[in-house]
This record gives structure tokens, sequence and C-alpha cells, in this order.
């Protein structure tokens, strides 16, 4: 899969405005993300935190569970804005792994720029597949 700048910076540029709804009380630190599913449709997901911090949720897993609550699972592309391009935790690449190796993951800034550009498969060496519970 190729995507061109254009769809790059349009993708960071989803994320990075949808960071502004991010509810972050507690860590100020407001998350973006958005996704494009391989048949084209995107979905944009913020960080939702909670006084209780195990019930808070990252952005890109509300981004992927829109989707699959709207019954996508084939994930092409997915990007995370913060204000210093912070990565995925882990919690997040797994759920990431569920859907896809080999999905490309983009990592920018808060001001646009992409930081890194790597797959699901190289944040998560060694993931935890669905393939694995297959006998």
């Amino acid at each position: 899969m190729t995507l061109t700048k254009q769809e790059k910076q349009a993708l960071i540029e989803l994320a990075n405005t949808a960071r502004r709804h991010a509810y972050a009380p507690y860590s100020n630190y407001p998350v973006g993300s958005s996704l494009r599913t391989r048949s084209g449709r995107i979905f944009t997901g913020v960080n939702v935190e909670n006084a209780a911090y195990p019930q808070t949720m990252c952005a890109e897993r509300i981004a992927i569970f829109k989707a699959v609550s709207e019954g996508e699972t084939d994930f092409e592309v997915i990007t995370l804005v913060t204000d210093n391009g912070g990565s995925p935790c882990g919690g997040c690449r797994q759920v990431m792994a569920e859907f896809g190796l080999d999905t490309l993951v983009i990592l920018a800034d808060g001001q646009g720029n992409i930081l890194q550009e790597t797959t699901v498969r190289d944040l998560l060496p060694g993931a935890f597949t669905p393939e694995k519970l297959k006998p």
C-alpha cells in the first residue's frame, strides 16, 4: 500500500482536528487518531480519561472500535497525533494487531509533522494474533 503525501497529511489533519475533542483533564495530554479502512471509510477517535484511571480509553482504540461497530475490520492505515508524537500504548498495539499486522501506523506531532511511519508488526514483534488460537 502506498499513500501519497497528501493522503497522509489529510489523515493527520483529521486526527489533529479530532484531538480538540479529547477529554484529558487528568493528563492534559490530548490524543487524536484517524483510521482508514481498505474500503476507504475513515473513523476518528480521541482519548477519553476517567477519574478511575483504568476506565480511560485511548484514541486509537476508540477509532478502531467505531470502525468495528460499523462492520469494518480491514484496516489500511491509522494515524496518531499528540503534541510530541507519542507512540501507542501496549494495549492499543495489541488491539491493532487483532486486525492486521501490516496496517501502516503514522505518528505525528501537533504541527502535522510525521515523526515515524511503521507497521503494527514492527510496533509489536511476536504479537499474539487470532491465528495463535487456531488448532
